[in-house]
């Protein structure tokens, strides 16, 4: 393909790269953080989620406002709000200070990272040429946590400050490039029906809701009348923006999209997926710094053999797709997840690494074969007009999805009472939800129709 379509292919794929590596750093940074501004372990856990839930709470919102205002709009401006966030968040004093910039920073994520997404489904043709394009882009996903996972370890051996002015340098690179080679596109033009006002607000607010419900899981039954609150709150909410949408002349969220069963399908698979992912990894981590004493750079240098799917994805998920189809290679994906971390539940007080390895390689294998297919299938057969729409769904299934698996595996290690039965019962959690994932998916193996991807096919349109 032409040298400005794979420049372009490679400056989206820094969003999504950036958003893993900003995760993921500070995922590992958070301990010093904590030490350093004498933070509460509430506070601490704040700083996590109050990415979560400006990430999940508007992602919806941000995929729709990418088709009504214009793609290269919502990329280009969000970045540059991302960029001026992450930068505060590196020179917070206060604990007050760092939870909103990384409030602001996942809502700003929330916009650009559909926005970028979309751009590439509208700049690639539909086949063989958006199909490697989404993998690739699948394989930058990973990458970009697995490197932030030692990138974190580092850096935060500098001074934890560098785990936010990093991201500022990466953004600012990626923004600068965009500004040439994004290309620009008509105006779009406003609905007769005006802005749906309605269903931007119903659904901000019953996302946000329901993302903090999702969030507070992981106190378990401490203040549960709270969480239960929060979710009954927010699927009231989410019931009154069914009933804007169904009365607006212009709804934000034409609702006939969610009849469309591979989406769908394919949504509920990545939320299932990527919150057993983001579980495992979560429980693996507190396992091997916790109960195992290892450090944050040892504990991420162990992780990393997970980063072999940035490898994978792009070159061994397309051959496997042209000749078995999304379908089957997707569970595939979910059928290697369940043994990957099925083999993790008898972990030991004092096991060797050599143990752990074959969990560790099978989920990087098992998330280069599902990750990207699952992308492709939330994407494919929608009008160019919802492209943002169809995104905004499957990112919004994603952060949910982390959001939940990480909530669901702190909620069973407290219930079992810690130690190494809370770890054996939290990693219950995974299996089950790729299970889950596993039946999804068979449904639709049955007289799915393969994606070619020709071994030749390079050439990309943009």
């Amino acid at each position: 393909m032409s040298l400005r379509a794979w420049s372009l292919l490679l400056v989206l794929c820094g969003t999504i790269f950036l958003e893993g590596i900003d995760v993921a750093m500070l995922a590992v940074a958070v301990p010093t953080v904590r030490a350093d501004l004498g933070l509460t372990t509430g506070t601490a856990a704040w700083v996590m989620s109050a990415y979560v839930l400006g990430y999940a709470g508007f992602t919806l919102l941000g995929g729709r406002a990418a088709d009504l205002l214009g793609r290269r709009r919502m990329f280009l401006g969000w970045l540059v709000v991302f960029l001026v966030f992450s930068g505060l968040g590196g020179f917070a004093q206060e604990g007050w200070t760092l939870i909103l910039a990384r409030f602001v920073t996942g809502v700003a994520a929330a916009f650009m990272t559909p926005a970028a997404l979309s751009i590439i489904t509208t700049s690639y043709e539909e086949g063989p040429q958006r199909n490697r394009a989404l993998l690739v882009f699948a394989g930058t996903a990973a990458g970009g946590f697995s490197l932030g996972l030692v990138s974190g370890g580092l850096l935060t051996q500098l001074g934890w400050r560098w785990v936010f002015f990093a991201p500022v340098l990466l953004a600012a690179a990626i923004l600068l490039a965009a500004l040439r080679l994004v290309p620009k596109e008509p105006r779009p033009t406003r609905a007769k029906g005006g802005f749906d006002l309605g269903g931007a607000l119903t659904a901000a607010g019953a996302m946000l809701l329901l993302a903090y419900g999702v969030v507070r899981l992981e106190h378990g039954l401490d203040d549960w009348t709270v969480t239960a609150a929060a979710l009954a709150a927010g699927l009231l909410l989410a019931g009154v923006f069914v009933a804007v949408e169904r009365r607006a002349a212009t709804p934000l969220v034409r609702l006939g999209i969610l009849r469309r069963a591979p989406l769908l399908r394919a949504d509920l698979g990545a939320l299932l997926f990527v919150g057993s992912f983001f579980g495992f990894q979560f429980v693996a981590t507190l396992y091997l710094q916790e109960l195992r004493g290892w450090s944050s750079l040892e504990t991420a240098l162990a992780l990393l053999v997970m980063g072999c799917d940035a490898v994978l994805a792009p070159t061994l998920t397309p051959r496997l797709v042209a000749r078995f189809g999304n379908a089957r290679v997707i569970l595939g994906g979910f059928v290697l997840a369940v043994v990957s971390y099925a083999l993790f539940l008898p972990v030991g007080p004092d096991w060797s690494y050599a143990a752990m390895f074959p969990t560790l390689l099978l989920t990087g294998i098992a998330f280069a074969l599902a990750y990207g297919p699952l992308t492709i299938a939330g994407t494919e057969g929608v009008a160019e007009e919802e492209q943002g729409l169809a995104s905004g769904l499957l990112t919004t299934a994603t952060q949910f999805g982390s959001a939940v698996g990480i909530a669901a595996v702190t909620a069973a290690y407290g219930l079992a009472g810690g130690g190494l039965d809370g770890f054996r019962a939290a990693l219950v959690v995974p299996v089950v939800m790729v299970a889950l994932g596993a039946l999804i998916t068979a449904t639709g193996v049955r007289g799915g129709r393969r994606t070619e991807v020709p071994e030749g096919a390079t050439e990309v349109t943009a």
